[in-house]
């Protein structure tokens, strides 16, 4: 008899865990958008791999015994691949465009994946998702030719679309080298090895000025909350409702992060913005269709 109530509990809590997850990994985007100009982007990578590793850090502890040092071998490389470069790569474009290309080009990272798998690790795509490919590949190209207030964002496209490639080869490597390790306490060790990659280029490129306690505030905010609590929400998610359900938070990420630059910071949502979004969300929605 306690099954329905549970079950009840589950169908309204689902629901609302996604959206608020969408809602804080769009506002990742508007916090490096505010906080990089301060920082720059490797001095702002490194407050959030220390403050998110951080997070998560008793649940490395807890579960210490599992992680001999073989496994680092696999996990100091996933951080870098899957945390370190992307991190930077998402900043380093957050600097010339707004937040809603790099909230865009990261529900990229569902394709990429699907591609990488297929291409290196011998996974069928078949044809709707290679069709599926085609499509978000050409809302990408129409992002990358789009221009906001008269300046040209190819190049914030091309770094956003690179960093969720290195997601989708991350996927992979997590796939095939981390099953069986607790998620939390696995995410604690990849962040922590990816600030150590970052480590020597935060230093030589801290800032040198004084930082406004907004882009501080951003900072922390991006580490503690996007990052570190963030991870807890999606390893929960999948955990009750299987990795498919819960990658379905990719297309509430780009409409946030849009709605947020556009409420917070006055930034534009352009005709073509609009139309590679439909591109990318359409093509990811086709691609996951069981």
């Amino acid at each position: 008899m306690s099954a329905v109530p549970q079950a009840v509990a589950r169908d309204w809590r689902t629901p609302l865990e996604l959206t608020l997850l969408g809602a804080i990994w769009g506002c990742s985007f508007l916090f490096m958008r505010v906080a990089v100009p301060s920082f720059g982007p490797y001095a702002l990578v490194e407050v959030r791999l220390v403050l998110g590793a951080l997070v998560l850090l008793p649940f490395l502890w807890q579960s210490r015994s599992q992680f001999p040092a073989r496994r680092w071998l696999w996990l100091a490389p996933i951080g870098l691949i899957n945390s370190a470069l992307p991190f930077v790569l998402f900043a380093w474009a957050a600097e010339r465009a707004p937040a809603a290309i790099g909230a865009i080009c990261n529900a990229m990272t569902v394709l990429f994946a699907a591609l990488i798998a297929f291409l290196f690790f011998g996974e069928k795509i078949g044809v709707r998702r290679a069709l599926a490919l085609l499509v978000g590949f050409s809302g990408v190209v129409v992002l990358a030719t789009a221009k906001v207030a008269g300046l040209s964002i190819g190049a914030a496209v091309v770094a956003g679309a690179l960093a969720s490639l290195l997601y989708g080869l991350g996927v992979n490597l997590v796939k095939r080298h981390m099953t069986g390790l607790p998620p939390a306490a696995a995410a604690a060790a990849t962040l922590g090895c990816a600030s150590l990659w970052m480590l020597p280029m935060a230093l030589t490129h801290w800032p040198q000025a004084s930082v406004p306690g907004a882009a501080w505030a951003c900072a922390v905010a991006l580490g503690v909350v996007c990052t570190g609590l963030a991870f807890l929400m999606f390893y929960r998610l999948i955990g009750r409702i299987g990795p498919s359900r819960a990658s379905t938070v990719t297309y509430l990420v780009p409409l946030f992060g849009a709605a947020f630059a556009w409420l917070f910071i006055g930034e534009p949502v352009t005709l073509q913005m609009l139309l590679a979004g439909a591109l990318i969300l359409g093509s990811v929605a086709v691609s996951q269709r069981s």
